[in-house]
């Protein structure tokens, strides 16, 4: 699709990348001074204006890698200071609530000494808030494409003036179904614009989504979907499938292990694992898709304050959990995506940090476990712990997919509890004023169907 190839030599200190004395001194505040390879190559590539298509994971800091040439473009630009309301100058869409309040969060810590103003929108939570914090003026606005839609339709923000768009995590987003918000959202751009499209890989669905958008972009690529941490320890339980609360009660309370993400296949097992390891005196709490959204964000900030031991959460919902001291990650359920395990542990051994990934498989996860090993290119060591030892006997079942699985998205269902936030889908009400279990003048929409891309996208950027 065009692509601009470039050669950056990477540099070994944020000094050196052009970056503003504000943001420089943000960035110092908070301990860092050498950039990770996605951001060495990013922030240079964005400073010079162009497109850029991006291949990076989660945990080599590309959120950084693009908020922070953001902040700097914008903060030196001619428009930076607006007598009247500020328009929105910059756009971020990511495909999930977490992510895209971790991606504010980094907003706001870089441009802590810009004069910038930024919000964030999403879902799941109250929708006049968010009409008001847009009311005021804005120049970066974070977003989930659905609640962005709603706003739209409503007439309560104006993308008329955007001048950089970001299409975070897009595999996510494609995986979720959102292609058809996206290109409603790119209708109303200016076709004058910066694009930026980060993704975990270079499917065929992205490079098809990356031919319509962009314009001759730069083209970066870090860790390679099927690479692992070598900071990261890996290894296998092999276990009898009902023995696996058991034997992960007894790895957390032998090893003392403190903060550790477990990954369920689906939202009930993840419900069911939080009773049975607080039954055992383990402090836990879920969180997916159908947690309400202040569920979500009270479980996520007590686990990173160390305030409960355990965090089980499935695949979707995970999606923007970033902690950079993470020690253990278990793999309750081996993912049934082969790639999502290499996501899924790549939330430890972070920042130089050393890691450990845990999986517990009993014989109905061999076909699964193989298929992992497979694309990583090695044989996990396996360790059978004593007392715990698997049936030799035992005989695989199949295993029930449900609707939080990618590629599976779960149209149309409706809340199943008050209190619970519509899963795998961050959209807000098509009319204000209907009451909706987590925001009083919202209505869930019923998801769409999941698209093709097909490169019709009539924006095009400079």
């Amino acid at each position: 699709h065009n692509d601009r190839s470039i050669l950056i030599l990477i540099p070994m200190l944020f000094t050196e990348l052009g970056l503003s004395e504000p943001i420089l001194r943000a960035i110092a505040e908070h301990g860092y001074t050498s950039p990770t390879p996605i951001q060495a190559q990013s922030i240079p590539a964005v400073l010079q204006g162009g497109d850029l298509l991006a291949a990076a994971q989660t945990g080599t800091g590309k959120t950084a890698g693009f908020t922070l040439p953001i902040l700097q473009r914008l903060s030196t630009s001619p428009h930076a200071n607006h007598a009247t309301k500020r328009p929105i100058r910059a756009l971020i869409l990511t495909p999930t609530r977490e992510l895209a309040a971790q991606v504010h969060e980094s907003v706001q810590t870089y441009g802590k000494f810009t004069s910038l103003k930024s919000a964030v929108i999403f879902g799941g939570v109250g929708i006049n808030p968010q009409i008001a914090a847009i009311a005021k003026g804005l120049d970066i606005l974070v977003a989930t494409p659905g609640r962005l839609l709603d706003l739209m339709q409503q007439g309560n923000v104006s993308l008329k003036q955007i001048e950089i768009l970001v299409l975070d995590e897009a595999d996510r987003m494609l995986d979720m179904g959102f292609l058809r918000d996206i290109k409603k959202i790119l209708a109303a751009l200016p076709k004058e614009r910066q694009n930026l499209l980060f993704s975990a890989t270079f499917s065929t669905e992205i490079k098809a989504l990356a031919d319509g958008l962009l314009n001759k972009p730069a083209l970066i690529e870090v860790a390679r979907s099927n690479s692992t941490n070598d900071a990261i320890a890996q290894k296998i339980h092999p276990v009898d499938r009902t023995r696996k609360h058991p034997l992960l009660s007894h790895l957390i309370k032998s090893n003392d292990w403190h903060q550790v993400l477990v990954f369920t296949r689906t939202k009930h097992g993840a419900n069911k694992l939080v009773t049975q390891l607080e039954k055992d005196g383990i402090t836990a709490m879920a969180i997916h898709g159908n947690k309400s959204q202040t569920a979500r964000t009270k479980a996520l900030t007590d686990f990173k304050a160390n305030k409960i031991t355990t965090l089980v959460a499935t695949d979707i919902a995970a999606r923007g959990i970033d902690i950079d001291q993470l020690p253990h990650v278990v793999n309750y359920d081996l993912p049934n995506v082969p790639e999502d395990y290499v996501h899924r542990i790549g939330r430890t051994g972070r920042a130089g940090a050393n890691g450990e990934a845990v999986s517990l498989v009993c014989v109905d996860e061999h076909v699964m476990l193989k298929d992992i090993e497979k694309l990583i290119k090695q044989t996990l060591p396996r360790e059978v712990i004593a007392g715990f030892e698997p049936d030799p006997n035992a005989v695989a079942q199949p295993i029930q997919l449900r609707s939080n699985q990618p590629h599976q998205r779960n149209n149309g269902q409706r809340n199943k509890a008050q209190g619970q936030a519509k899963p795998q889908h961050n959209s807000a009400p098509k009319k204000s004023g209907q009451p909706n279990a987590n925001a009083p003048n919202s209505k869930p929409r019923h998801a769409k169907p999941k698209a093709k891309p097909n490169g019709n996208f009539a924006p095009r950027s400079r």
